[in-house]
């Protein structure tokens, strides 16, 4: 079950195996349903998870109900409502499986001690936040202003993955735009 966190963790630091091992209890394994949430809004998120198989989606909604999605977690990837985590604040965020999904989660109490203790975790705490904040500044500054054609263009170019493996509905609000509008668009290419 910690192969894929392993492969992960050893990929960004060249971790020894020996040294995962003792540590990686830490992170417990969970299944989750498709559609199921493992954080609402309000919650205060007091766990980090790591996807083992599937996807989460990680989303806000507005006062109409309609959601904005920040980030899809998939296999081998972290994933949370990091400013609850970090701050210990309600949730602004849903944290969702759009996808049957297997993930690990540590809680954020574990988590930080490993980020003090362990020199690799501490790295890979620091990579998320920094790839956190790129993809946010790319996603914001890309997007901003563009039509609708070149979103979905964007996205087939840095992020084929979510258009390839999730429905119209799920890819639509993460790009701003209608359902409707994204298959028009799909048509287009």
């Amino acid at each position: 079950m910690h192969q894929l966190l392993y492969d992960y963790i050893y990929g960004k630091t060249g971790i020894d195996p020996k040294a995962f091992s003792e540590f990686c209890h830490y992170f417990k394994p969970k299944k989750v349903k498709n559609n199921e949430f493992i954080v609402r809004e309000g919650d205060i998120c007091n766990y980090n998870i790591f996807v083992n198989k599937g996807c989460l989606k990680i989303f806000s909604l507005n006062e109409k109900g309609k959601a904005f999605v920040r980030y899809f977690v998939f296999e081998g990837k972290f994933g949370t409502a990091l400013s609850s985590f970090i701050e210990g604040s309600p949730s602004f965020e849903y944290v969702q499986a759009i996808e049957p999904s297997e993930i690990l989660i540590i809680s954020k109490k574990d988590f930080f001690y490993l980020v003090k203790t362990i020199p690799e975790i501490n790295f890979i705490y620091r990579d998320v936040l920094e790839m956190a904040y790129v993809t946010s500044q790319k996603r914001i500054y890309d997007l901003q202003g563009k039509s609708a054609f070149e979103r979905l263009k964007w996205l087939m170019e840095y992020q084929p993955k979510i258009l390839a493996r999730l429905s119209n509905k799920v890819v639509a609000s993460y790009l701003g735009i209608t359902p409707y509008t994204l298959s028009r668009l799909k048509t287009e290419f």
